[in-house]
């Protein structure tokens, strides 16, 4: 008998969290405001239980919030002091997960690696007011790739932890941070890329130290400027 066969269709709340991210992406959304789940389901025609499912698995990642008898929220936008505290969180961790996938690299991974460098080189180019969102994007992308590729269940659920609030950071920075930013970006990931293609761990976990201390000058220096232009 023959086995009934695998639908390939994607579930409805699946689609619908990445139409939803893909909105926080392109900056349709503010922080702090109220998500209507009533006016969401008209304007995207589909019934209110996938999209609760979405805003669920959307609350993990910590871009929105569900606050008792009122319903969901876009988070707030990051504190200088929790922006402070979330790099140098990732200062700690992500050498480390440099350091570990050094030693274990293979060519598809590097391969992998290289595309995200390369995308993120060829957004920095791009006229499109959207590089903004595809920044994030890819640099998303590199992190995910080298944290995956250090095989340390411990480190790894670590970054998981750590990883909705990176989110919250790089969907919630002012677009002020990032211009310019993919350009500089993609200067240190191709660093950290080279490191990991010589087989280098110490340099790996050097060169992504220094990717994440720049980014996060790069971002107070902006908040910064603009506290100081308001």
């Amino acid at each position: 008998m023959a086995s009934p066969r695998k639908s390939s269709r994607q579930p409805l709340a699946d689609k619908m969290y990445e139409v939803l991210l893909a909105q926080f992406t392109d900056g349709k959304w503010s922080a702090g405001e109220p998500v209507n789940i009533g006016a969401l389901s008209r304007d995207l025609d589909v019934s209110q239980t996938p999209l609760r499912e979405a805003l669920a698995r959307l609350e993990h990642t910590g871009l929105v919030r569900r606050e008792a008898l009122k319903g969901y929220r876009v988070a707030p936008l990051l504190s200088e002091h929790e922006l402070i505290k979330l790099m140098d969180a990732r200062l700690v961790l992500e050498p480390a997960l440099a350091h570990e996938a050094a030693r274990r690299t293979t060519p598809e991974f590097l391969a992998d690696v290289l595309s995200t460098v390369d995308e993120l080189a060829a957004a920095a180019k791009s006229p499109d007011d959207k590089v903004f969102s595809s920044y994030w994007l890819i640099d998303e992308r590199f992190h995910l790739l080298i944290a995956t590729q250090a095989d340390n269940p411990f480190l790894v659920r670590a970054y998981q932890a750590l990883g909705g609030q990176v989110q919250r950071f790089r969907f919630f920075a002012t677009l002020g941070s990032a211009r310019g930013a993919p350009g500089l970006a993609a200067e240190e990931h191709r660093a950290v890329h080279q490191a990991l293609a010589e087989g280098d761990p110490e340099r790996a976990a050097a060169r992504m130290r220094e990717h994440i201390e720049n980014a996060k000058q790069r971002v107070l220096a902006d908040r910064r400027s603009v506290a100081a232009r308001d």
